[in-house]
C-alpha cells in the first residue's frame, strides 16, 4: 500500500466518522415523553380520507379544489385543537411566548398565501394553478400542526 492510498483510507476512515457523528444530531429533535399520547398517529389517522380523496385519480379539476379546500379546513381546525392543547400543557411562563410565537406564525402564514394566491394564477400556470395553491396552503398549515405536535410529546 502507497502513501498515497494509507492517506486516502484515513482521510475516508474519518470523514465517515464525522459523517456518522452528525447525522443522529441532524435527526434529534428532542427528548420525548414516552407516556405521552401518539398524537402525529391520531393526526395521521384523522387525515387519511382527506388524503385519499385529493389522491384521487378519477378527480376532476374542480374536484380537486373542493378536496383541497376540504382539507385546509381540516387543517384549520386540527391547528386550532393542537393550539389549544398545548396551551393547556406549557408552562406558565411559556404560554406567552408560544402565543406571540403563533401570532407571527399566522403573519407568515398570510404572507405566504398571499404569495401563492399571486403566483400560481391560470394565466401563469393554466389549469394546474387551483391544484398548486390548495397543496402548497395545505402545506404550510400541515407544516405548523405537525410543529405543535412534535411540541406536545414532551408534555
Amino acid at each position: 500500500m502507497s502513501l498515497c492510498d494509507s492517506y486516502k483510507r484515513k482521510s475516508g476512515l474519518i470523514l465517515l466518522a464525522i459523517a456518522l457523528a452528525i447525522v443522529p444530531v441532524l435527526n434529534a429533535y428532542a427528548i420525548d415523553n414516552p407516556d405521552a399520547p401518539d398524537y402525529l398517529g391520531q393526526f395521521a389517522s384523522r387525515e387519511k380520507q382527506y388524503i385519499e380523496k385529493i389522491n384521487d385519480p378519477k378527480n376532476t379539476d374542480k374536484a380537486y379544489l373542493i378536496a383541497y379546500d376540504d382539507y385546509l379546513l381540516f387543517l384549520d381546525q386540527e391547528l386550532n385543537s393542537a393550539y389549544k392543547l398545548l396551551m393547556t400543557k406549557l408552562p406558565e411562563g411559556q404560554r406567552e411566548a408560544f402565543k406571540g410565537s403563533q401570532k407571527k406564525w399566522i403573519q407568515f402564514r398570510d404572507a405566504e398565501f398571499g404569495y401563492i394566491n399571486g403566483n400560481w394564477t391560470r394565466e401563469s400556470f393554466g389549469s394546474s394553478a387551483g391544484i398548486s395553491r390548495g397543496a402548497y396552503r395545505s402545506d404550510i398549515v400541515k407544516n405548523r400542526v405537525l410543529q405543535m405536535l412534535h411540541y406536545l410529546k414532551n408534555y
